[in-house]
């Protein structure tokens, strides 16, 4: 097993700017915030999105590109470092105007309008390093 017990920081809760890309918002945000480790929740709605479903064989992202307005009705993810630099890692249930809904790893998506509100966790460091088995970038923990 591989964990690690952090401590809660500061809390923000964040309006993310209109026509903003929602994820590099959040990764700004941390970095101005000198935000290290942190998990986060959004809700509100996208102009167009970018989705992604990782192949287990192929071990790569299938990429869904979504060029409607777009519900978010629960966005989860966290933020650790990647080559020293704040790293999100995002989830997201999207619905469109008829309640349909895709999911699956947020790559991007425009704002319409987003409220975030993010938890920032201390402790020991937390970084993404690549997996061998998965091909992934995953945590790694002093």
């Amino acid at each position: 097993m591989t964990a690690a017990e952090l401590d809660l920081g500061r809390n923000f809760v964040i309006r993310a700017e209109h026509d903003s890309d929602i994820i590099q918002y959040i990764i700004k945000f941390a970095e101005d915030n000198e935000i290290e480790i942190g998990t986060f929740m959004a809700i509100g709605a996208l102009k167009n999105a970018k989705l992604g479903f990782y192949n287990q064989k192929e071990h790569e992202y299938q990429e869904m590109e979504i060029a409607s307005p777009h519900e978010i009705a629960s966005c989860l993810g966290n933020i650790s470092l990647k080559d020293k630099k704040p790293f999100v890692h995002a989830h997201a249930v999207l619905a469109d105007e008829s309640g349909e809904t895709r999911a699956g790893h947020l790559i991007g998506g425009t704002v319409f309008a987003a409220e975030i509100h993010l938890r920032e966790l201390k402790g020991p460091k937390l970084e993404r390093k690549h997996d061998d088995v998965t091909d992934l970038s995953l945590w790694k923990m002093e």
